[in-house]
């Protein structure tokens, strides 16, 4: 049984259904040769390996060398990304935050009078990051100072919250370094591999970024096939895909800008950037009048990934089952992120839910099952997902388990690996050992982390930061600037009520008996360090919690 992550905030309200006139039939019915059930079973026993879902690569986030400002203090020469952050060094999520805080006072960031884009009436600028997140940007504020630069200061700090906190159970292990050099500061059993739970998205987002690019996006898209008229709905292994009218300022809670449609060339989905199932529909709808089709048999293809869909956890909230065609990550509530329930079959529901939105354009579908795409299919219409870059973000803020798994399966499709939880695992391996990173010991056997039997040393978890935040690897800041924000956003924004807020930025990790931290902490002087520590067998998950949010607050204290 798991102890499922603190909930980040939820974007929920009602949903305002879209009125939608049905389209008069013009032409007459297409004559189909064969039945629809028998044109799908032919579909689907085809060897034939499908169609894979086109990838479009717009240049969205771009990187340049320097300091962090505002947002996250970096020590010189780390390179800080240009896409969550606004002219001025301010991360979005953190300038969204605020605004959803305090609708009043602040700055424009950059705008400048009369530039900021907003309609009379509109809520003023953003207070900048400074006032919201005390410490940032190289400052001291209350008196923090530096933590010591040798490693018996920092021993002498550390060992009494870490070697020896009953509450951490009987098996501890942990690392610090300075990511500007990767120097080790501290170290406390760092080469042991133990359980890491939900800090195994930071080797997720790195394995995926490298492994993907991060302009990469997550195509969905329909193919007809020329002989039957059969219409396939072809999954792209978007979890994110919405079947939502509006997504509620999804975009906002997840910790990344909002995508424009000119910053997608001219392809955005929906109000924030997600693919949108009802876009695919009407444009679907559009590409079948052109071919005087007002009747389909409907099937969806989900063969991009292979094995089980099922999880070894089993049926949780936490997760819904991993298959390349999900809407709104199966949930069955207005929620976006946290434990929520699940449609039985994230697929089938996907499915029927685009047939529902094909009649509202006067397209007749009959009850879908599946099927697989034919490289003879042609394919009618697309919608693509936001770029890999705002997916890991997404999927580190909210430690969001359908995203880390789907990442994963990606990962292995483009090395080559079978698309299932070992070929995953095994890429991950892969592609963090091809970085001349630490493996010995790590065992990857989900992308989630909710897998018990994952191991992951400190010594690679802090690795995994170092390169992150490597000048010669722009592609992997999202790693950092995904990391929740203490006491402010993700599954950091219930924890560091005082102390260590807004100093620290780090990946939670939460089964039973399991209590993990891993990210960064800016010292006063613009040091960066990177940390992991790691609690199993632990009997008290709220006590092991505080420790580690202690040991962490430690390292920014006097």
């Amino acid at each position: 049984m798991t102890v499922p992550e603190l909930r980040p905030w939820r974007t929920a309200g009602p949903r305002v259904a879209r009125a939608a006139g049905a389209v008069r039939p013009r032409l007459t019915r297409f004559a189909r040769t064969a039945t629809p059930w028998v044109a799908r079973f032919a579909r689907f026993a085809r060897t034939t390996a499908p169609q894979l879902a086109r990838i479009t690569r717009p240049k969205t986030w771009q990187y340049t060398a320097g300091a962090a400002t505002a947002g996250l203090a970096l020590a010189a020469g780390v390179v800080t990304a240009a896409g969550p952050w606004d002219s001025t060094g301010q991360r979005t999520a953190e300038r969204d935050r605020a605004v959803a805080l305090d609708h009043t006072g602040g700055t424009d960031h950059g705008r400048g009078p009369g530039n900021s884009g907003t309609a009379p009436g509109s809520p003023r600028p953003a207070p900048s990051a400074g006032p919201v997140l005390a410490g940032l940007g190289g400052t001291t504020t209350g008196g923090v100072k530096a933590a010591p630069g040798d490693r018996a200061a920092l021993a002498d700090l550390l060992d009494p919250l870490l070697k020896d906190a009953p509450a951490l159970g009987e098996r501890r292990a942990a690392a610090v370094v300075d990511l500007t050099t990767g120097k080790r500061l501290y170290g406390l059993d760092s080469g042991t591999a133990l359980t890491p739970a939900s800090t195994t998205k930071i080797a997720t987002a790195v394995a995926a970024l490298t492994a993907l690019g991060p302009d990469h996006r997550l195509t969905t898209r329909t193919a007809l096939e020329a002989d039957t008229g059969e219409l396939i709905l072809v999954g792209g292994g978007d979890p994110t895909l919405t079947a939502r009218e509006d997504d509620g300022g999804t975009s906002r809670s997840w910790g990344s800008p909002r995508v424009s449609e000119a910053e997608r060339g001219g392809e955005a989905e929906s109000g924030g950037g997600l693919a949108s199932l009802r876009t695919l529909a009407e444009k679907t709808a559009a590409a079948l009048e052109k071919r005087d089709v007002r009747k389909v048999t409907l099937s969806y293809d989900t063969t991009l990934y292979a094995g089980t869909d099922l999880h070894p956890i089993g049926v949780n909230e936490n997760l819904a089952r991993v298959t390349a065609l999900m809407a709104d990550e199966g949930r069955t509530d207005d929620s976006t992120s946290g434990p929520a329930p699940r449609v039985a079959d994230p697929a089938d529901a996907a499915a029927r839910a685009f047939a529902g939105f094909l009649k509202q354009h006067g397209i007749t579908a009959s009850p879908p099952g599946p099927s697989k795409a034919t490289g003879r299919a042609a394919t009618l219409a697309t919608v693509s997902s936001p770029p890999l870059s705002a997916l890991v973000e997404r999927m580190l803020t909210n430690s969001d388990n359908d995203l880390a798994e789907a990442l994963a399966r990606h990962t292995a499709v483009a090395t080559g690996k079978r698309a299932d939880f070992a070929g995953a695992g095994a890429a991950i391996t892969a592609r963090l050992k091809q970085l001349g990173l630490p493996v010995d010991g790590a065992r990857f056997h989900d992308g989630s982390g909710l897998d018990r039997t994952d191991l992951i040393t400190p010594d690679l978890l802090t690795a995994l930061l170092t390169e992150a935040a490597d000048p010669s690897r722009p592609q992997l800041r999202p790693v950092l600037t995904g990391l929740p924000v203490a006491h402010f956003t993700g599954t950091l924004a219930g924890r560091y009520t005082d102390g260590a807020a807004g100093l620290v930025r780090a990946k939670t990790g939460t089964l039973t008996g399991v209590n993990t931290l891993a990210g960064t902490i800016t010292t006063p002087d613009g040091h960066l360090l990177g940390f992991a520590f790691l609690a199993n067998a632990t009997t008290d998950a709220w006590a092991a919690q505080s420790a580690l949010d202690r040991a962490a607050t430690t390292l920014a204290s006097p």
